[in-house]
């Protein structure tokens, strides 16, 4: 490593200010994705700015939608009663995030800030039409990712917590790295009244976007069926050692079912 300075925020408006006075600073929720990259030189901040004091953690219900604070870790997402009660995809997708060490450390503002594009809650706010309210303002999920490790998030921005609209009905499948469990592909289908949104990640050479064609199909009719011979271009697919762009395209349509299939159980 190398030196830098290590400076833990009590206050939402405390990170704030220490981002607006610290040099060359960066936020430290969970750190899986800081940590390392620090570690191997890609990443040399001079100044750390801890959350996990500002008091952003905290999951509850208002109304129709979960308020789920940005701190909350995986598995307080996945162990939340009220999140399995109200949407048990979301609940089974942070179950499924990594491995136990991973998920009591990691936390759901830190994966949404970092916008991986194997990550799998990124999925869930777009097909969920989450909202992320930050120290500044409330971003929809749709204006909210801008590409591979890209955010409309400003610099000085925190994310401070994320409302999830209940769906009516919703599932989440992927077909998982075997090491990392990162999504090779994930799929995220949620319906609500006559609204169907369908998000794909890990398998975007932009990262997370939603699947116009498999909203219309399932608009007709929500079931499985609906989207036999529905495609997915491989060109816009992403290619590496884990799975070539054809394949995740194949894979797209695949998990696809079987999430629609996982909504209507």
């Amino acid at each position: 490593m190398y030196p830098f300075k290590y400076q833990k925020a009590a206050t939402v408006r405390g990170a704030v200010s220490l981002l607006n006075k610290a040099e060359d600073p960066k936020l430290l929720a969970g750190g899986h994705t800081l940590i390392p990259t620090m570690k191997q030189r890609l990443a040399s901040p001079k100044t750390l700015i801890d959350l996990s004091g500002a008091g952003l953690s905290g999951i509850e219900q208002k109304g129709r939608t979960i308020v789920i604070g940005a701190m909350t870790t995986h598995a307080e997402v996945a162990n939340s009663p009220v999140v399995q009660q109200a949407i048990p995809a979301l609940a089974a997708l942070a179950s499924h995030i990594g491995d136990p060490h991973v998920r009591h450390r990691g936390t759901i503002g830190g994966s949404v800030a970092n916008n991986d594009p194997a990550a799998d809650y990124p999925a869930a706010l777009m097909a969920l039409g989450a909202v992320v309210h930050t120290s500044k303002r409330r971003i929809p999920a749709d204006e909210f990712f801008a590409g591979m490790f890209s955010t409309a998030l400003d610099e000085d921005e925190v994310i401070t917590k994320i409302a999830f609209p209940i769906p009516g009905k919703a599932g989440y499948v992927k077909f998982p790295n075997p090491a990392s469990r990162y999504a090779i592909v994930g799929v995220f289908v949620a319906k609500k009244g006559s609204n169907v949104r369908v998000a794909v990640t890990g398998a975007g050479s932009n990262g997370v976007f939603r699947h116009a064609a498999m909203e219309a199909a399932l608009a007709k009719r929500f079931n499985p069926k609906s989207l036999e011979g529905v495609t997915t271009p491989a060109a816009d697919m992403n290619g590496d050692i884990h799975a070539s762009a054809d394949y995740r395209a194949h894979l797209v349509g695949v998990i696809a079912r079987r999430a629609v299939a996982a909504a209507t159980a």
